[in-house]
This record gives C-alpha cells, sequence and structure tokens, in this order.
C-alpha cells in the first residue's frame, strides 16, 4: 500500500508537471477552446482570461488594417502596398512592432484576428446594418433580423480562438432627448411610435393635462389619438418634470437593444463575449443599467481629461456603481500633437498637445491611470497610422497614428507607450481606488489658476478634487468639482457629463437658466454667505458634431435666478472648455473681493457647500449630500475647509 500511495503521489507530481508546460507552452492557434472569460482576483481586479488559461490585462490597438481605412480618399494617405509586398508581410510586421511596443491585442476595425495572429474584439455594426437604431426597433420582426445579421456578421470568426468577442455597435450614444423628439414625429404605423405613446400614457396614467404640464404637443394635438397620428415633434416644456419620462423612454429602448444583441450574438458564436456598443466617452444612466444586464463586459471610449493624463474618478465610479461592478474595456483613447509628420490639423474637440514630447508624456501617465482602476480590464488605442492628409472622409482629421501615412513610428511615443505597457499588468495586479482627501481634513491648495488657460493642466490634480460629490437616492454622481485659492481669489473647476439635445426644448427668447446644467457654489469666507452658479448656456443651433457651450457665472439669491436673472460677478473670469458637451468641463475665477474681502481670509478657513444640476433638472448632486436649495440654505451645514500654503 505505501509503495501504491508513492506511485500515485509521483504519477500526480507528473501529471501536474506535465499540465503546467502544457499551459506555458500554449498558443492561442493551438488553444483546447475558443472561450474567452473574464474574471475577478482576491483583490478584486478585473482581468481577461485566454483560452489557454492566461490572465491578461488587454492592451490593444484599433485600425490596425493596412491603411483600408484611407484607400477610398483620393488623397496621401497609409497603404501597406508602399511598404511591403503584401498584405499578409504587412500584418506580421505590424504584429512584430505592436508586440514591441508593448501591446498584446487588436482593436475595433482591425484585420481579421486569424491574419493578424491577436487577441482581437470585432466590431460588428450589428445594430446599424439590422436597422434598429433610427428605424423601428419595436418592429416584431426586429428579432429575426438580428439573429440573421448575427450570423453572418460573426462567420469568419467562430472558430478562431484569436477572437475575444464582440462590440454590438460603434458609440450608439443614447441620446436622450434625440430618442425622445425622434420618435414622437414618426408615423402612427410606426411600431416603435405606438410603443411611445403607450410608455407616456402608462406615466401619466392616461391624464393629458398631467402630460401637458411637462410637454409641449404640436400644435393642434389635443389627446393621445391625435398624438399617436402627429408627425412634429413634441418638445419638453421649461419648468416641468418631464426629464423623467425622457430618461424612462431611453431605458426602454436599451433595454430592447441589448436584450436582442444579447440573445443574437450568444446563438451565433456561444463562445465569444459581448463587450456592449463601444459609449461614446459618455454614457446615459439609464442605458448603462440596461447594458449591464446583458453584457460580459462595458466597453466605453474615453477622451483624457487633462493633457497631462488625468483620467476623471467619478466616470468609472459611476459605472461600477449601475452596473454592480461589471469589468470595463476602455475600447478607444488617444493623443495627438499638433507637432506631427503628416500635416493633421487636429480640428476638433479632442485631446491635443503641442508637440511629441508632451504627447508621450501624457499618454503614457493616462495609460498608468487606467491601469489603476480595479475594474478596467484592458486599453485600446485609438489608432495604428495617422489620419490621411486632409482628414478622414468626414473631414476629422487628427494625429492619432502610432506611424504616420508612410510608416514611420513616431519614437517618443511607441518608446514611452512601450515601457508603460509591459508596466501596466503589475500595475493593475496592485490596483487601489484614488486616495481622496476626507471632506473634514481637506485642504484647499494654493494655485495660480489662469483663466485664460484652456485647460485643467494648471490644477494641482488631486489635491484640489473635492470628495465625491453625492448624488440624488437612485442615482449616481454625474461629475466632479475641483477647489483652488490664490491672492486673486477663489477657483473652482467642474469636470462632468449630461446629453443635452437641441431640439427637445421648448422656449423662445434667452435659455431658461433654470434649465441649464450647472454648479453651484455657497462660500462664507468670514464676511457672511455668497452664493455663485457657474451656468453651461447651449447655443440655439448646431454648427459641427458638437455644439459649444458658454459659461456663464451669476450670482444672487435662488429668486433671481428664477427669473432668468443673472446678476454678473463683477472681476470673475468663467470658462468653458474641453470636449464640448456631453462632457462638460469648465472653470471660474471668483475675486476675493466678490465673496466680501480684500484678500484671503485671516482665518485659512472658508466654509462651503458644492453642488450640480443636470440638465432640465434632472438629476442633482452636493458636497452635503441635501438637495442643492436646501444645502444652500443651510449653512451651518456647510464643510469647513483649511486654505493650504497660506
Amino acid at each position: 500500500m505505501p509503495g501504491r500511495i508513492a506511485l500515485s503521489v509521483l504519477a500526480g507530481v507528473l501529471v501536474a508537471l506535465l499540465t503546467a508546460a502544457s499551459a506555458r507552452a500554449c498558443e492561442l492557434a493551438q488553444a483546447p477552446t475558443t472561450r474567452w472569460t473574464v474574471e475577478r482576483d482576491r483583490r478584486g481586479d478585473a482581468w481577461l482570461r485566454t483560452p489557454c488559461g492566461e490572465r491578461v490585462f488587454s492592451i490593444g490597438v484599433n485600425v490596425v488594417d493596412g491603411g483600408a481605412s484611407g484607400a477610398h480618399l483620393n488623397r496621401p494617405h497609409y497603404a501597406w502596398r508602399d511598404v511591403a509586398p503584401s498584405l499578409d508581410a504587412w500584418a506580421r510586421d505590424a504584429r512584430k512592432r505592436l508586440l514591441g511596443w508593448g501591446f498584446n491585442a487588436a482593436g475595433a476595425w482591425s484585420l481579421a484576428p486569424q491574419q493578424l495572429r491577436l487577441p482581437t474584439v470585432i466590431n460588428l455594426e450589428l445594430g446599424r446594418l439590422a436597422k434598429f437604431h433610427w428605424f423601428d426597433p419595436f418592429d416584431p420582426a426586429m428579432p429575426a433580423r438580428m439573429r440573421q445579421e448575427a450570423r453572418r456578421l460573426t462567420a469568419p470568426y467562430r472558430h478562431t480562438p484569436y477572437r475575444v468577442g464582440y462590440f454590438s455597435d460603434n458609440e450608439v450614444g443614447w441620446w436622450g432627448g434625440a430618442l425622445f423628439v425622434f420618435y414622437s414625429a414618426k408615423p402612427a404605423t410606426n411600431h416603435t411610435k405606438q410603443r411611445w405613446v403607450a410608455e407616456l400614457r402608462r406615466r401619466y396614467h392616461g391624464d393629458w393635462r398631467r402630460f401637458t404640464a411637462d410637454f409641449v404637443p404640436p400644435p393642434g394635438v389635443e389627446g393621445w389619438r391625435q398624438l399617436l397620428r402627429a408627425r412634429a415633434v413634441t418638445r419638453l416644456k421649461p419648468g416641468g418634470n418631464g426629464s423623467e419620462a425622457v430618461r424612462h423612454w431611453t431605458r426602454v429602448v436599451a433595454e430592447r437593444y441589448y436584450a436582442l444583441a444579447q440573445q443574437a450574438l450568444h446563438a451565433a458564436d456561444p463562445d465569444a463575449l459581448f463587450l456592449g456598443d463601444r459609449l461614446p466617452i459618455y454614457y446615459d444612466p439609464m442605458a448603462v443599467e440596461a447594458e449591464a444586464r446583458h453584457v460580459d463586459v462595458i466597453a466605453t471610449n474615453y477622451n483624457v481629461d487633462s493633457p497631462e493624463g488625468w483620467v476623471a474618478p467619478y466616470y468609472f465610479d459611476g459605472l461600477k456603481r449601475l452596473s454592480h461592478g461589471k469589468p470595463v474595456l476602455v475600447s478607444e483613447w488617444f493623443y495627438a500633437a499638433r507637432e506631427n509628420r503628416t500635416g493633421n490639423r487636429n480640428n476638433g474637440h479632442l485631446m491635443t498637445v503641442d508637440t511629441q514630447a508632451e504627447r508621450a508624456a501624457g499618454a503614457t501617465a493616462a495609460a498608468r491611470n487606467f491601469a489603476r482602476f480595479a475594474d478596467i480590464l484592458g486599453i485600446h488605442w485609438f489608432q495604428y497610422y495617422d489620419y490621411p492628409e486632409g482628414g478622414r472622409a468626414d473631414r476629422e482629421d487628427y494625429n492619432f497614428g502610432l506611424v504616420d501615412i508612410r510608416n514611420r513610428p513616431y519614437r517618443q511615443l511607441v518608446a514611452a507607450l512601450g515601457a508603460a505597457n509591459r508596466a501596466l499588468p503589475e500595475l493593475h495586479a496592485a490596483a487601489h481606488p484614488l486616495a481622496r482627501q476626507s471632506l473634514g481634513g481637506f485642504a484647499v491648495p494654493r494655485a495660480r489658476i489662469d483663466p485664460e488657460q484652456p485647460s485643467l493642466i494648471d490644477w494641482p490634480k488631486p489635491r484640489s478634487l473635492l470628495p465625491p460629490l453625492k448624488p440624488a437616492p437612485g442615482e449616481v454622481a454625474f461629475g466632479e468639482a475641483y477647489l483652488a485659492w490664490s491672492d486673486a481669489g477663489l477657483a473652482l473647476a467642474t469636470i462632468g457629463q449630461d446629453y443635452y439635445d437641441l431640439d427637445l426644448l421648448a422656449y423662445d427668447g434667452a435659455f431658461p437658466l433654470g434649465e441649464a446644467y450647472r454648479v453651484e457654489l455657497d462660500v462664507d469666507a468670514g464676511a457672511g454667505p455668497r452664493r455663485f452658479t457657474l451656468y453651461f448656456i447651449p447655443p440655439r443651433a448646431k454648427h459641427g458634431d458638437h455644439p459649444v457651450m458658454t459659461a456663464r457665472l451669476c450670482a444672487g439669491a435662488p429668486a433671481e435666478r428664477r427669473r432668468n436673472r443673472c446678476a454678473e460677478v463683477p472681476g470673475a473670469q468663467a470658462l468653458y472648455f474641453g470636449a464640448d458637451q456631453p462632457r462638460i468641463v469648465g472653470e471660474a475665477l471668483i475675486p476675493w473681493q466678490a465673496i466680501g474681502l480684500d484678500g484671503p481670509p485671516a482665518s485659512h478657513r472658508i466654509k462651503v457647500e458644492v453642488s450640480s444640476s443636470a440638465w432640465f433638472h434632472s438629476r442633482w448632486m452636493s458636497l452635503s449630500g441635501l438637495p442643492p436649495a436646501a444645502g444652500s440654505a443651510q449653512p451651518r451645514r456647510w464643510a469647513v475647509l483649511r486654505l493650504d500654503g497660506h
């Protein structure tokens, strides 16, 4: 018996050694399965696990396609034919380069994963090709169309272990106001218009007068049947509470989309992960709650918040709360520089710095910041090569490439990213939340804030980042606030998000301030309470994809603001900048004189309340956890903060 036990133990050891050796030798091409999975380690950090059983942090690159994205343009663009004898030869060289720069995956719009021999997430455009979006999502034939398209689109990838999973679409957006007004004007035969009316009747318990207290139906529409037949837009009434119905409609449509996409993709390719629809540097909370019930990973694109690589914590904190901890893939992030060899103009609102040195430094810092979030299991750079000379077909024109259009690497960038990429798995394994100052011990940093500087780069982050603003019950924070001081005054900044649709609100004349996205600062520096509101006011018409907001700082009691009056603050400066809405980034400098003092308080102390309200007063958050008006009215509950470095 002892001999048998010894032999059994020895056999077990040999099996274990052989299994370990087999796992180490496992190449994806020979993996025993095509199934990728997601997991959490003992610390709670999210990871991908390959079909070989290896745990990985996905560090990918989008548009590794040999130049196909610009091939239809009649102007200089990246093309594999200029640098390689065949597409296969180009793919081998690109793979070697990417691995040498610390990348381990390919992202959306890349060559077939079998050709690149890199783990790849494939963007299918499932909803767009099935005509789900902006057609008739509740058409009874829609489930069959989604299944048919899913089978067709996944066919080239089902049997390769290099296929990680699928994005169903790219940047659907879930623009709540646009969804509402679009379907309000569809014909009565449209199944989604029928559902739209049914949802409104249900919400308002069939009471037409209650509905018209919140909305302005088209002229001549005086009941539910007429509303169904109306082909003109129904709009939100200023001062009403219709935003809740608009948000509910977003949830209804998003639930339909994610449920059908999940069913179709899992039926077509059960071993693949479903990574959602690449949220567009913004998310709607109603849509994320619906998405989380149906996806394996939430994918979001992201525009870094400041040139030196700052990533706003509220964004990923909110995703975590809304999704109950679903892992996140940053499916697109980027840096561009005005100094570039292709001649890209960087002509929009996306992260752009002056030099390639700044680009390399900012991208490196951002990559490390992303990896420190426990829920993020990968980051995918956009994109492999620069845009063509003169930009894409839509004229967007950016220096996003790791290489220029002549295939020459940006040496500073790839060297810096290469070093950072190799350290990311270890950083992620030790991921921990950003250390935040407690409200009781918060010290407002002294800093020279230049109100003419169109970014937050001069802010001492994270020292100026206030403790998280507490949202209304059942909501998540939709932004964050920063405070700093100098001899000139008190500086307030915000990074946030909320979507405003230019067609939704019914108003004439000046924009109703009560419907604006705003940040309120209540402050007492020893001369009594003062109230200030930083409003973000939209234009009347849209020029380009992103209507530029106007920042306006007002002083005075809430009653004055309700009458749409704004008392200007002498000597104050307010600036809106950044990635235009739905991302809201701005700052204000308030002179000490406006706070009732000639300079910084001798006590080195201030009392403050900070709150914010989203468009159409649909959501709020505050430092105290009280609704904005209630918090403003109770100075005894304001936080006492020390001025650091006085």
